[in-house]
């Protein structure tokens, strides 16, 4: 059993599935990123929700190629190529993490 492929395998679906979810709602799917809900609509007007849409969007799609690569090597080189796929994940997961929302969020700010 291939425990790198199949783990791999197992987060590669729903990183794809959030990733179209993003991608069919558009600006609606704003809503659902964690920290943005908790602000009140008049914080919320001052956002491109659009702009945050197609960024969680593009995240969840790279994050489905990076364990899609990781499958496919795990599969087809080492088991063991889960590894780096994983710690990858981790890094770009942990690079966009925000406690504060504000801090998280001014980048869609609108000017």
């Amino acid at each position: 059993m291939n425990l790198g492929f199949l783990s791999c395998s197992i987060l590669f679906i729903p990183f794809t599935l959030i990733g179209i979810f993003f991608a069919i709602l558009k600006e609606k799917a704003a809503k659902f990123v964690s920290g943005f809900n908790t602000l009140s609509k008049e914080e919320q007007r001052l956002y491109d929700k659009a702009y945050i849409a197609r960024d969680m969007r593009n995240q969840c799609f790279t994050w489905s190629a990076i364990m899609l690569a990781g499958a496919a090597l795990s599969y087809f080189v080492t088991p063991y190529m889960a590894i780096p796929a994983f710690i990858i994940w981790l890094v770009l997961f942990f690079k966009n993490v925000h406690l504060d929302p504000d801090r998280a969020f001014e980048k869609y700010r609108l000017k």
